[in-house]
């Protein structure tokens, strides 16, 4: 089972929170890996946050191929010593958008930034040179393979120095075991502003990836089945521009006798019946983050997995275990703790306010 977990906080705060929210939860840990998304950065990127930054681990040949395409299609490093000498071929690293940018839509932006990362995807999986996690304003992306602990020693994560801070991370200890352990599997996935890992399982993964490959030229990999969680986020939040409890409606929803006894029945069957592809089945939570900075989190329609809000005035966490949140906020008062239940999301926004939405 994939240990997960999120801190929200007023002030930034250092990685080294997230490894201590996720280590107690190491029972069954395979040191399939540690991998976590910052968003809302500060420390050395705080003066870069609407440039967008590039996640990527590679070789050296890797990391030839993509500052040759960086040159090639006008994205200007906009700083040639920001790479963190301690990963060094670990590279976070910000770009100034190109030139003809200037007169593009926000879309437009994106769906560049996107392209681009997809590119840059082909170009290191061709070569067998590397990987390149995201590639976006204010997101930085790690992710490796080995025992959590030692990982956060490699890359000095134990150390804060306030260099890596964030108000945003997302972190998940041990990789979906279902399938091979390799680095794109590691959740926290992201695209296109939207953050999300999973615990558990979904059986009904064949029949989201092969409706998802349809839908959006991003949806590409699968080589996890939680990354058709993302997909489903994106499409339905994104895409379809819908609100957020639909999201739930669309992967869990409710039986035909509940529907029907419901004002919104028309709606929620016309959702059932279009995207019936994108229901998920199997014990499983989410965790996510959407563009605008808001957390949320959601069970499956039987809650089979368990997960956990907690908070306090500076911070709010939500984790698979409650060992994780004990060890981070000792102090808080756990009657405010938060146990999700199979038929809500809760978010919590950018002032840190907690709501539960009702399926």
């Amino acid at each position: 089972m994939c240990r997960i977990g999120s801190i929200k906080s007023k002030v930034p705060v250092q990685p080294s929170l997230a490894l201590k929210l996720m280590l107690p939860q190491q029972e069954g840990h395979d040191n399939s890996g540690f991998a976590m998304v910052m968003q809302d950065l500060y420390g050395i990127f705080s003066g870069y946050k609407d440039k967008p930054l590039l996640s990527m681990a590679v070789t050296q040949r890797g990391a030839q191929l993509v500052e040759e395409y960086m040159d090639a299609h006008n994205f200007v490093q906009m700083r040639p010593g920001l790479d963190i000498q301690a990963m060094p071929y670990y590279i976070f690293r910000n770009y100034d958008y190109p030139e003809e940018t200037a007169h593009m839509t926000q879309k437009e932006k994106e769906d560049l930034l996107l392209d681009t990362r997809l590119a840059l995807r082909k170009i290191l999986e061709k070569a067998d040179a590397g990987y390149v996690y995201s590639f976006w304003p204010d997101v930085l992306t790690l992710k490796e393979i080995g025992d959590p602990a030692d990982i956060a020693t490699y890359f000095h994560l134990w150390d804060d120095n306030g260099c890596l801070v964030a108000k945003s991370i997302v972190a998940q200890c041990r990789q979906n075991t279902n399938y091979d352990i390799v680095r794109y599997a590691a959740h926290p996935f992201f695209l296109q502003g939207y953050t999300l890992c999973a615990n558990g399982e979904n059986t009904f993964y064949t029949k989201n990836k092969e409706f998802q490959k349809s839908l959006h030229r991003g949806y590409i990999g699968f080589e996890s089945d939680s990354q058709c969680f993302l997909n489903t986020l994106h499409y339905v939040h994104h895409e379809l521009q819908w609100p957020l409890v639909y999201y739930k409606h669309v992967i869990t929803p409710l039986p035909f006798d509940e529907m029907r006894e419901r004002e919104d029945a028309d709606v929620l069957s016309s959702i059932r019946q279009s995207l019936a592809n994108l229901e998920i089945n199997g014990p499983n939570t989410v965790i996510a983050v959407l563009p605008d900075g808001t957390m949320m989190t959601c069970c499956d329609s039987k809650k089979l997995r368990p997960v956990v809000v907690g908070r306090t005035d500076e911070m709010v966490a939500i984790s698979s275990e409650v060992c994780g949140i004990n060890e981070i906020m000792p102090n808080r008062d756990e009657t405010k703790d938060i146990y999700p239940n199979e038929r809500e999301i809760v978010t919590i926004d950018n002032n840190l306010e907690v709501a539960r939405c009702k399926q």
